[in-house]
């Protein structure tokens, strides 16, 4: 009994949220596209997010160091090291480069400059050593690993130091590595920042325009009050109302954002190391409209809850 009695008055309350849409036509409409700026601004921070993400990770995979061997380190030893380095919490990955491959990126390098080949083939044998292309997580890891490698003060089984070079010590090096590490921060602080500020613009615009909605029913909730109505049967409508106005901005601007990041996906491609924005919509399709019909729909509700409840005193 009690069952059906709560499913007849739910049915009431979404019949009556549903009138209350489509015969405030103009406030409505108004509501909805409050609500669509809002729900643009929040999938923007989305596609800006994915931006930033890119560019930040294609800089981190530019920065390396790399550890240079004497040309008579023994293998062996060399892939001890490099064990022992992949071990380290920082680091992210290692590549042996032995020393065939390091003379034949060295002649690759210099293919045009016949008197450094020249002079190369009058040494008879290789002059180059093995090396290490190692690869943190985070740029402000690189001191901690190249610390790591000088304080080992690695020796060869013979005594003798088999490390000829490491160029995180170089001082170029380091305070490129230092300042892109400061500016990579810098930049994900500033991006986090920014949504937040865009997300709670977004919010309070949206919570003003269906304040402003709810107020000019005023007269109908003191009427319903009078009549008996319970506070929740008085709310009801308002949040089936903000609701409908989040699904429908939703889906709007899911839609609208399909020819807008087809437009400049090109750009993207061109500006941001080959990422297609419109690519990226169209992989992560559920996900963002999930997101931004639930912001819609939980924004819409919890406004016009608030809005009812704290500026008509219910």
């Amino acid at each position: 009994m009690e069952r059906t009695e709560f499913k007849t008055k739910l049915k009431r309350v979404v019949k009556a949220g549903l009138f209350n849409f489509w015969r405030s036509g103009y406030v409505s409409l108004a509501s909805v596209l409050v609500m669509m700026e809002s729900l643009f601004m929040i999938g923007s921070v989305i596609f800006v997010g994915a931006i930033l993400s890119v560019v930040m990770q294609e800089f981190r995979n530019k920065v390396d160091i790399n550890v240079y061997f004497v040309a008579t380190a023994p293998e062996e030893e060399i892939l001890s090291i490099k064990k022992k380095t992949e071990s380290l919490p920082e680091v992210k990955s290692v590549e042996y480069v032995n020393r065939e491959q390091t003379l034949i990126n060295f002649k690759l390098r210099h293919e045009n400059d016949q008197l450094t080949l020249q002079a190369l083939e009058e040494l008879g044998d290789n002059p180059f050593g093995a090396s290490l292309n190692i690869k943190a997580k985070e740029p402000s890891q690189y001191g901690s690993i190249a610390n790591f490698l000088n304080e080992e003060n690695i020796l060869s089984s013979d005594g003798k130091k088999i490390i000829n070079e490491n160029t995180y010590f170089k001082n170029e090096n380091q305070a490129s590595i230092n300042k892109l590490s400061k500016i990579i921060k810098l930049v994900e602080s500033f991006g986090l920042l920014l949504s937040i500020t865009l997300v709670f613009v977004s919010v309070i615009i949206t919570f003003s325009t269906i304040r402003l909605a709810i107020h000019i029913s005023r007269e109908e909730i003191s009427v319903m009050q009078l009549v008996g109505a319970s506070k929740n049967y008085v709310k009801g409508p308002f949040v089936v109302t903000g609701v409908l106005v989040g699904l429908i901005s939703g889906f709007i601007t899911i839609i609208l954002f399909f020819p807008i990041l087809y437009f400049i996906s090109g750009h993207t491609e061109n500006f941001f190391m080959g990422f297609n924005i419109f690519v990226y919509y169209l992989r992560n399709f559920f996900q963002i409209l999930f997101i931004v019909i639930g912001s819609g729909v939980a924004i819409g509700a919890i406004s016009s809850f608030l809005a009812v409840r704290k500026y008509l005193k219910l």
